[in-house]
């Protein structure tokens, strides 16, 4: 069994290496666009509206397809990029092995469309050689002459390496395609038309893409999960993902527990302050949202510091564990790790080891009676646990809720006891300890007693607010006017998502870098992967939105240094 799944992971991994510079190229101009795209709004605001909003190169993709990517911009705009080398340093790279030259025989012809699909999970439908998928590229040309040109070229080059051509005629379309020997990398392309030029890792990935033409019914464009999605799409994005969601999870191997969404597509679009990315998840059922959307930020943010790294707002969490974004939640984890881990245990971990260590379940203890507006930070240190703070709107069951958490502090061993600061009465959670000390007598000891902090509470106006220690309540206290709702940075970010909506989750990604990096791993390989992008993040802001009861829509703005 280990041995059949190697094998079928070499021959995945091989054969999505089928075009080696140029879809690699595709995937990295897609990342350097992202990155890019801020510089030359300030440039020129004006030519960065996509002219379409939509792939053309959807009619040659199946309506099977798990996965669909596409950037609505010649690369070429992003000359802005020049400037730190990026772009440039991608072009010779890019087509360093292939003895391609592309300014001189790209250039020319490329037009405003790069699409990147999965066009079907297995090519040959063969289980017993493992799964092969079948890759699409598709490139817009405003030249067709030249781009057929280019076309010839590559392979007469691909012809003098080594490789055996084929040529035939396909429902009027002149296929190439080389029979490379099984170690190396086997291309087919083909013009069609006078809008694409596509290049497949197989040629029956090219016939079935202009099958797909020739038999609308078969194409992407008359599916009518991808039609519902796309009339969620903003005008003038620049860039576009659509994700036929079961198949995706069916393509990574998966079962999932929940299946609640069918598909999704995401988009992204400029603003003045940096980029914005829109996500629909569609579905036939109801959506029920998790509280009444929200015309304004709530006023628990006055209570959280200006210096958090993690702020997470909005109402009512009583029923967040039943709700459609909790099921979402639920049924990306399973997606993403196959398996049902609680992916906010790693991100919030100072949260989680605060759950393990009392003994005490979030849903059941705390969600269950916040009924109004709150609030959950996480302050970053260096070299130590983020400190923490939980702001929660008075309300019916607060009162309760507060004497249950006493109840529980006090059943695990710790002490209620009251502190001043700053004239405020404060409630804390301590615990006693003793430490050693070295006596100058032989053969004895000395103890001292210390009491420790282990969590704190006071009443500040309408809000009940929890910290983690003595540090974080003092600056709660002593900074009232400087307040996270007063940062510049966060108040460009909001500004950015529509209201009403359903509260924030915002990330200062200066200041929580570190523990990101530490809590989650893999965020090191996508910011190598992501270097322009990730090196000018100054923050991100993610909420949800929308009124249609079949669509779970929210949006991740990105706000970026020097904009």
């Amino acid at each position: 069994m280990a041995v059949n799944r190697l094998y079928q992971r070499f021959n995945v991994n091989r054969q999505r290496s089928f075009i080696g510079f140029l879809v690699a190229g595709a995937i990295a101009l897609l990342v350097i666009a992202i990155a890019g795209f801020y510089w030359f709004f300030a440039k020129s605001p004006a030519n960065l509206i996509a002219s379409t909003s939509q792939p053309g190169a959807a009619i040659f993709v199946s309506k099977l397809s798990p996965v669909m990517v596409s950037l609505l911009a010649n690369p070429d705009r992003l000359q802005a990029l020049e400037q730190e080398e990026e772009l440039s340093k991608l072009k010779t790279s890019l087509f360093a092995k292939s003895g391609i030259d592309y300014k001189q025989d790209i250039q020319p012809w490329l037009g405003n469309e790069i699409t990147l699909a999965i066009t079907t999970l297995d090519i040959d439908r063969d289980l017993e050689n493992g799964q092969q998928p079948g890759y699409l590229l598709a490139l817009s040309t405003q030249q067709p002459e030249k781009s057929r040109e280019f076309v010839e070229l590559l392979f007469s080059k691909r012809a003098l390496a080594g490789a055996n051509l084929a040529v035939e005629q396909y429902k009027g379309v002149k296929l190439i395609s080389d029979n490379s020997q099984p170690e190396q990398d086997l291309l087919a392309g083909a013009v069609v038309g006078k809008d694409f030029v596509l290049f497949a890792n197989d040629p029956k990935v090219l016939r079935d893409a202009i099958n797909n033409v020739q038999a609308p019914d078969l194409n992407l464009t008359s599916s009518p999960e991808y039609q519902k999605a796309t009339k969620q799409l903003p005008k003038g994005g620049l860039a576009v993902a659509f994700l036929n969601l079961p198949i995706v999870a069916k393509w990574q191997g998966l079962e999932l527990p929940e299946q609640l969404y069918n598909s999704q597509i995401i988009s992204l679009a400029l603003n003045p302050k940096g980029l914005l990315a829109e996500t629909t998840f569609l579905t036939s059922s109801e959506i029920v949202p998790p509280s009444l959307p929200l015309s304004k930020p709530v006023g628990a943010l006055q209570y959280i510091p200006a210096s958090t790294g993690l702020a997470i707002s909005g109402s009512n969490l009583s029923n967040l564990g039943d709700s459609d974004v909790a099921k979402l939640w639920r049924q990306a984890t399973a997606t993403i790790y196959g398996s049902k881990e609680d992916v906010v245990s790693r991100l919030a971990k100072p949260l989680a080891d605060v759950q393990k260590r009392w003994g005490i379940n979030f849903p059941e203890d705390i969600f269950s009676w916040v009924q109004g507006e709150y609030a959950i930070a996480l302050l970053p240190e260096e070299q130590t646990t983020p400190h923490w703070i939980f702001v929660v709107e008075k309300s019916e069951g607060v009162e309760q809720g507060v004497t249950r958490l006493d109840a529980i502090a006090s059943s695990n061993g710790l002490s209620i006891n009251p502190l001043t600061i700053d004239k405020q009465k404060i409630s804390a959670w301590t615990e006693l300890t003793t430490a050693t000390k070295k006596s100058d007598v032989k053969e004895r000891a000395s103890f001292s007693i210390e009491t420790k902090v282990r969590g704190l509470h006071t009443t500040l106006g309408n809000y009940e607010i929890f910290t983690s220690d003595l540090e974080t309540m003092d600056e709660i206290l002593t900074t009232k006017d400087n307040s996270i709702i007063d940062n510049p940075n966060f108040k460009d970010s909001i500004a950015a998502i529509p209201l009403p909506n359903q509260g924030y989750i915002y990330l200062d990604w200066t200041k929580s870098q570190n523990l990101l990096e530490r809590q989650v791993p893999i965020l090191k390989l996508v910011e190598v992967l992501g270097k322009p992008f990730f090196n000018n993040l100054r923050s991100l802001t993610v909420s949800s939105y929308g009124t249609d009861t079949k669509a779970l829509k929210g949006g991740v703005f990105f706000k970026l240094n020097n904009s």
